[in-house]
C-alpha cells in the first residue's frame, strides 16, 4: 500500500498483466458467506519447507493470478474493482466504472484474513519467550500483535507454494522506503523529528529480529536473512489495518491494494462484521477511472506516514510543528500537546495548541502564574487565557520564531550538503528530499506569518 501519485485519466497506464476483471458481483453481507466455508489447506503442525524467492527485489510483482486465487478463496469483488500501475512497481485499486455511493466493492471472508490474534493462537506455546522479550523492549512493547503477523508472514514464506497465501505474497512489493528499510545515510538526510520517528521503526525491526532467536519453527536461514526479515516487517507495517471493534491488527488481502487518500480523498469505507469478515463500500459517488482509497493515518503528520509507509502525502494541509517535549506532563497533554494538534498549516497558520503549550512552558519560571493559566484552561475561562497570551506574547513569539528559524536553517543545510548524492546508490534520496522540501515550504510560510505578527 503506497500513496498513489496524482494522475489524470489520460496518463494512467493499465498494464495487461495486472488488470483484474471480476466476473461476479458482491452479494449482500447476509448471503455472502453462505457457500462452503473456506478452510486452510495446510496443517497447523509447524514444519520446515524450502524457502521460495518471494523477496527477490528484482523480481516483478506477479499480479495476474490474484483474480483466480481470490475467487477460489471466497473473496467477492465487484466488477468496478481493478488493479492498475503506472510503473509496474506501485499497484493500486481504481474504479473502472461509475460507482454509486454506498455500493459494495469488496468482501473478504475472515478465513483468508491474517490477524494478530489468530497468529498468536496458532503459535501458542512456541513464541512465549519471544513475546516476553518484546514486552520488555523500549520500542516494540506495544507491537506484540504486529510481531505475530510478522511471524505468520515468515512462516507462510517458508512454506512456499504450499502456503494458502502464496499467490498473494508473490503479488506484494519487494522494495520499500519506510523507516525500517532506510539506511544510516537516509536518517542523516532527514531533520531530527522525521529521523527519530523513522529510527523508531528501524529499532522495532531489530527487536523483532532479535526475538526470532526464541522462535523454534523458523529456519536459521530465515532468521539470519536481513533482506527477508526487513521485507516481512515492511509488509506487515505497510499493509495492516486496526479492527475498530476489538483493536486487533489484520492484513486483508485485496483490500490492502487500496492506496492512501488524504483530506477528503477517502472513496472507500472498510468495516467488519461480528465474524471478522471484511467489507469495503463506496463512501460517495465515484466516477470511472478514480482511485479507490482509504485513510492510513493522521494526514497532518506526513513525517509519520513517511516513517511507517514510505511515501509523502503532499495533500497534507498541515504538519506537526516539530516542537518536541521529552516526557510531557499531564498538564501539557491536557493543553493539546499531540502531533495531531500541534500544527503548522501550509498557509502559515499556527494552531492554538502550539501557543497554549508554549505559554505554559514559558510560565514555568512563575509556578503560580503557570497554575492560574492552567486552571483557566481547564475551566474554559478563555478571557483569562487570552489575557495571559497577550501579556506574554513577546516571549512566546520569540521562542516560536527561534524554533522555526532553526528548523528552516537545518533543512537548508541538509539540502546544500546533499546535491551531489548518487541516486543509484541511494534510491530513497529523492523521496527524502521531497519530504524535506514539503516541510520547509510550510515552515517558511509560518516564518512569514510570524514576521507579519510583529511588524
Amino acid at each position: 500500500m503506497n500513496k498513489m501519485p496524482t494522475m489524470a485519466s489520460t496518463c494512467l497506464a493499465i498494464l495487461p498483466w495486472i488488470a483484474i476483471t471480476c466476473a461476479f458481483q458482491i452479494q449482500t453481507p447476509a448471503t455472502l458467506f453462505s457457500k462452503r466455508a473456506v478452510s486452510s489447506p495446510f496443517s497447523t503442525t509447524l514444519r520446515h519447507q524450502s524457502v521460495t524467492n518471494v523477496v527477490d527485489i528484482t523480481a516483478p510483482r506477479d499480479i495476474g493470478p490474484l483474480s483466480e486465487w481470490s475467487n477460489n478463496w471466497g473473496i467477492q469483488t465487484s466488477d468496478c474493482f481493478q488493479l492498475v500501475s503506472e510503473d509496474g512497481v506501485d499497484v493500486y485499486a481504481i474504479s473502472n466504472q461509475n460507482i454509486p455511493a454506498e455500493s459494495p466493492i469488496l468482501a473478504i471472508p475472515s478465513d483468508i484474513i491474517l490477524t494478530g490474534n489468530k497468529a498468536r493462537e496458532e503459535f501458542v506455546g512456541y513464541a512465549y519467550n519471544a513475546e516476553q522479550m518484546l514486552l520488555t523492549s523500549a520500542d516494540a512493547s506495544d507491537r506484540v500483535p504486529q510481531f505475530y503477523l510478522f511471524l505468520k508472514v515468515l512462516k507462510e514464506y517458508e512454506m512456499g507454494m504450499d502456503s494458502a497465501w502464496y499467490t498473494w505474497l508473490n503479488s506484494l512489493p519487494r522494495y520499500h522506503s519506510n523507516g525500517a528499510s532506510m539506511t544510516d545515510f537516509c536518517f542523516g538526510c532527514l531533520p531530527p523529528y522525521a529521523a527519530e520517528v523513522s529510527l523508531v521503526e528501524k529499532r522495532c525491526l531489530r527487536q523483532f529480529v532479535q526475538s526470532l532467536s526464541e522462535i523454534p519453527f523458523l529456519s536459521d536461514r530465515t532468521k539470519q536473512n536481513e533482506v527477508l526479515t526487513t521485507w516481512a516487517f515492511s509488509i506487515v507495517h505497510t499493509r495492516y489495518f486496526t479492527v475498530p471493534n476489538n483493536g486487533d491488527v489484520c492484513i486483508v488481502p485485496m483490500a490492502d491494494f487500496f492506496n492512501h487518500g488524504g483530506v477528503e480523498e477517502e472513496e472507500v469505507n472498510i468495516s467488519y462484521d461480528d465474524n471478522g469478515n471484511c467489507f469495503a463500500y463506496s463512501n460517495y459517488d465515484i466516477t470511472a477511472g478514480q482511485p479507490l482509497r482509504i485513510c492510513y493515518g493522521d494526514p497532518t503528520n506526513p513525517s509519520n506516514l513517511l516513517a511507517r509507509y514510505g511515501f509523502l502525502d503532499e495533500s497534507s494541509p498541515a504538519t506537526f510543528c516539530k516542537y518536541v517535549i521529552p516526557n510531557p506532563s499531564q498538564e501539557v497533554l491536557e493543553l493539546g500537546y499531540d502531533p495531531s494538534r500541534m500544527l503548522f498549516y501550509n498557509d502559515g497558520g499556527i494552531s492554538q495548541e502550539v501557543w497554549d503549550v508554549l505559554l505554559y512552558q514559558e510560565l514555568a519560571q512563575n509556578p503560580q502564574e503557570q497554575l492560574n493559566y492552567y486552571q483557566a484552561h481547564l475551566t474554559g475561562n478563555e478571557a483569562l487565557k487570552q489575557q495571559y497570551h497577550e501579556q506574554y506574547f513577546s516571549k512566546t513569539h520569540s521562542t516560536l520564531q527561534k524554533h522555526v528559524d532553526y528548523l528552516v536553517n537545518e533543512l537548508e543545510e541538509l539540502s546544500e550538503n546533499s546535491w551531489r548524492r548518487d541516486l543509484d546508490r541511494h534510491p530513497r534520496f529523492g523521496l527524502l528530499m521531497k519530504h524535506n522540501e514539503f516541510v520547509k515550504c510550510t515552515l517558511e510560510a509560518v516564518q512569514d506569518n510570524l514576521d507579519n505578527m510583529w511588524s
